[in-house]
């Protein structure tokens, strides 16, 4: 594990801390709000994700939730920047989304249909909407998260490049 690694894990986990503790992962000075982009079309965004032969990364969300802005800005915002589809989908949240099977329903509905009933919950999808990797259900503990992440997004990611 080389010196960059570290120190980015070692910042996740400080991260991590002060977000659960409502500080943010700057400390009481930080305020800015990091999002996800929303989606209203589970299959564009799939499509955006298979077109550069990467996953469809989703991350439901619960409005107010430690853990989820720790997930958030920590882990999957880092990873949108550096080219991976990811969106949000948010628990309670009547806005319309279109699911894969084109059905027309709400946030909170698919959310419901998927059997999520924990946040964050992050789900990594490949083609025809097929769950790809197992679903990583809560924050887990703080030094295994993102070794956790990495390992589903690894197989996710081999899932797709090999079809």
């Amino acid at each position: 594990m080389n010196q960059t690694t570290c120190f980015s894990r070692r910042q996740a986990l400080q991260g991590l801390a002060a977000g659960v503790a409502g500080l943010g992962p700057l400390g009481a000075a930080a305020t800015t709000l990091v999002a996800l982009p929303s989606t209203d079309s589970l299959v564009a965004s799939l499509d955006q994700a298979l077109r550069v032969k990467q996953p469809l990364v989703v991350m439901v969300s619960l409005h107010g939730c430690a853990f989820c802005k720790v997930v958030r800005e920590n882990y999957l915002q880092p990873l949108r920047a550096s080219g991976l589809q990811v969106v949000q989908v948010d628990m309670r949240d009547s806005r319309v989304l279109v699911d894969f099977d084109g059905t027309v329903l709400t946030h909170d509905a698919w959310v419901r249909k998927q059997g999520i009933k924990l946040a964050p919950t992050v789900l990594f999808f490949g083609p025809q909407g097929r769950e790809v990797a197992t679903r990583l259900k809560g924050a887990y503990l703080p030094d295994f998260y993102g070794a956790y992440l990495d390992e589903q997004l690894a197989l996710a990611r081999r899932v797709v490049v090999g079809t």
